[in-house]
């Protein structure tokens, strides 16, 4: 086995393993750590495939660092969202706790 077939198939691992993650598990951020693994599995594979011949595509290698760039700004947002909502629902919580402990009597 060369190189680049032991890339592949840890690349081909990585990402089914990862998919089975995002499939099977329901923290967002465990989710979310799935998602950046399907991602890093694809980018091996993404590198392995440019070293095919003797000299490297630098195609794929540019889309490998967009990509990159393009990973970190998306899970920097995930994250953010994930914290609001999970804010949003102890306030919500919150909220309906004060209701019931007032005698049902909604906030102005």
């Amino acid at each position: 086995m060369t190189a680049i077939e032991l890339y592949l198939t840890l690349g081909v691992a990585v990402f089914l393993l990862s998919l089975h993650g995002l499939m099977t598990l329901h923290d967002p951020i465990r989710r979310l750590i799935a998602v950046n693994l399907m991602g890093a599995g694809t980018f091996l594979v993404m590198v392995s495939l440019a070293r095919r011949s003797e000299v490297p595509d630098p195609v794929l290698h540019a889309l490998v660092v967009t990509g990159l760039v393009v990973a970190i700004s998306a899970t920097a947002f995930a994250l953010r969202l994930i914290i609001a909502a999970h804010t949003e629902g102890g306030k919500q919580r919150d909220r309906e706790d004060r209701n019931t402990e007032g005698g049902g009597k909604q906030p102005p």
